[in-house]
């Protein structure tokens, strides 16, 4: 998880560089066909007509409405941390979800985990969306609004690879997602921006490198493997590691702050974590 957490951070460099969906755009154009490399060098099977189907559901959500809502969100200038936090209450829907659509049964002890991690977030937004009266918001509605929408995205997704990809390559199976997800993006892209890509700027090409091979490719394949070998609400629940990685991050390379509230919100969240893991 704080290999993951490392997607916010490097997003946050390569942003001033780009717009949310140019760039997001650009690197599913380097992604795929890295995908398919991998794929063939691993010899992975391919899935059937169905299989790749249910994987670009997949892709759609994940790579295309959760990405693109982190993207936009962090270009709409909310705080990195709070972008990760807002995307860590996955696991709350996720356990409400999995009762009817897996079958997983969640515990009493795992369902105190989820509300401590809830209101663990609760805390940290209480002060940086200015609803203590105090400093002014930390940035724009729409970019909560957007965080929001990758929390859905990730969180559909979570629940649609455990059901309908168990069995799908991680390797084969995300060349559909990630073209499946760039047949959103890109129009997107088009329809919304000019195109703005400063491929001259360094900082931008170290953190499109990172965000292609080792998010892209290796994390996200860690993460399918976990959800194939888990319980999703499990799996989800370790999501709650990452906003106090994140924020970590952020305030060493980006300065953001957190108060004794928010630093406090972050304790009960990873409180919740060793809850919903027991």
């Amino acid at each position: 998880m704080p290999l993951w957490s490392t997607g916010f951070i490097f997003t946050k460099f390569g942003l001033p560089y780009a717009e949310p969906m140019s760039f997001l755009s650009v690197r599913f154009a380097l992604v795929v066909p890295l995908m398919i490399g991998v794929a063939l060098a691993m010899r992975a099977a391919w899935p059937t007509r169905a299989e790749a189907g249910h994987s670009m559901v997949v892709g759609i959500l994940l790579h295309g409405l959760y990405l693109g809502g982190a993207f936009i969100a962090m270009a709409e200038r909310v705080p990195v941390g709070v972008v990760a936090l807002i995307v860590c209450l996955q696991p709350v829907l996720t356990a409400t979800a999995v009762g009817a659509a897996l079958g997983e049964r969640v515990r009493p002890v795992q369902w105190l985990g989820l509300l401590l991690g809830l209101v663990g977030v609760a805390m940290v937004l209480w002060r940086k969306m200015g609803l203590d009266g105090g400093l002014e918001a930390e940035g724009s509605l729409t970019g909560y609004a957007f965080s929001g929408l990758a929390l859905l995205g990730i969180t559909a997704s979570t629940i649609y690879q455990k059901r309908y990809c168990a069995d799908v390559h991680p390797a084969s199976g995300g060349v559909y997602q990630y073209i499946a997800a760039a047949a959103v993006i890109v129009p997107a892209a088009a329809l919304t921006e000019s195109w703005r890509v400063d491929f001259g700027a360094p900082e931008f090409l170290f953190a499109l490198f990172w965000l292609t091979v080792v998010l892209s490719v290796v994390t996200v394949w860690l993460l399918m493997v976990l959800i194939r070998r888990g319980a999703a609400s499990r799996v989800a629940s370790l999501f709650y590691l990452v906003p106090p990685v994140t924020a970590l991050f952020a305030w060493m390379l980006f300065g953001e702050t957190l108060g004794p509230l928010a630093l406090a919100g972050m304790a009960v969240a990873v409180l919740g974590v060793a809850l919903v893991n027991r």
